[in-house]
């Protein structure tokens, strides 16, 4: 079992944040040649990404701090590669930007997740499936008595200027025609303080970056809620170097694990007695039919030994971003395909 401590929600302790366990991984696998994979098993330690998004620091891009989660994502990749005692190293970065100069550079091996903007694509990166959609949202004061984003005509609603964000709620306020103020920010604590005053009667962000600014106004934070309507979407995905297809192959199956574990019905607490099913699905996924993880260049159990570290998709999700956690984030859109979302996974054929 991996095991391993963060603390939370503090961007000082992050910026110094460092997972490396002192047991030498069993190496899984063999394939041919060099790449990613081999050099991360000749390693024996991953080097991920994790972007802890320091608004005030650069307002390129708006993200919200969702770490907790971006570090469990790192850590089933970690598994399935290295094994149940798999070393491990988050490097965090205060931006989009430097965290994928850093990949390009080959600083580290993966980056939790990225945004999969179009001024991104031809940067020699891959972009997986979306593993977290996020969503532009709303943040207000329950006492206003506000239920929908039309009760903001005449109403200040604040942001950060120079954003993604600015610009998404201009164009939503303007095609739903509400004639709302707009409140401009260049520093996030003003206008976290502009919040709290009452001079703003909302604040616009990505619904992760709204519920990390919830938490900081601790016993004030239940009068807070953010509204279930969506400006914009900002789905995040695990992103990878373009010049190596095995291994973003490696880390897009990684993730898909996760999430066909959930639809599997397979957790943490369960996934041995599930490695006795006679289930043909549950047998490729857990590694009982033998030789599907010669096709990763991985051991055939490895999205068993992951899925025992570190559970399903829905289990890392409400621990880290859901209700188990301080973020207290719905689920929305992250619901499996089956249960109202858009969260699926292709079958292991």
């Amino acid at each position: 079992m991996v095991t391993s401590k963060i603390y939370p929600y503090s961007l000082l302790i992050l910026a110094g944040l460092l997972f490396s366990l002192s047991l030498q991984p069993a190496l899984a696998g063999n394939t041919p040649g060099g790449g990613t994979l081999e050099k991360v098993k000749g390693a024996a330690i991953l080097n991920c990404g994790v972007d802890i998004e320091e608004p005030e620091y650069t307002l390129d891009d708006a993200h919200g701090n969702h770490a907790l989660f971006d570090a469990d994502l790192c850590k089933a990749v970690a598994v399935a590669v290295l094994g149940r005692n798999a070393a491990f190293k988050i490097k965090p970065y205060r931006d989009e930007a430097e965290s994928l100069k850093a990949l390009k550079e080959g600083e580290i091996d993966l980056l939790a997740t990225g945004s999969p903007y179009m001024r991104w694509s031809n940067g020699g990166l891959v972009f997986g499936r979306p593993v977290f959609y996020d969503r532009q949202g709303i943040l207000v004061n329950k006492a206003l008595g506000v239920k929908s984003l039309k009760d903001f005509a005449g109403k200040k609603v604040c942001f950060l200027v120079g954003t993604e964000i600015e610009w998404q709620v201009k164009n939503f306020m303007s095609r739903e025609q509400i004639k709302y103020i707009p409140g401009p920010f260049s520093e996030e604590g003003e206008m976290e303080a502009a919040l709290v005053t009452g001079t703003c009667a909302a604040v616009t962000a990505d619904v992760s970056q709204l519920a990390y600014e919830r938490i900081a106004f601790k016993n004030m934070a239940a009068s807070y809620e953010i509204l279930p309507e969506t400006i914009a979407q900002d789905p995040l995905a695990p992103v990878t170097r373009g010049d190596d297809p095995q291994w973003s192959a490696v880390v897009d199956w990684a993730m898909q694990a996760l999430i066909l574990a959930e639809e599997a019905g397979v957790t943490q607490a369960n996934v041995l007695e599930m490695a006795k099913s006679e289930d043909i699905d549950k047998q490729r996924l857990l590694g009982t039919q033998r030789g599907w993880g010669q096709f990763l260049g991985l051991s055939d159990d490895w999205a068993a030994r992951e899925i025992e570290a570190m559970g399903n998709y829905g289990e890392i999700f409400e621990r880290d971003l859901g209700a188990g956690s301080p973020m207290k984030l719905e689920r929305g859109l992250n619901r499996l395909w089956n249960q109202g979302g858009v969260m699926f996974a292709e079958p292991m054929r």
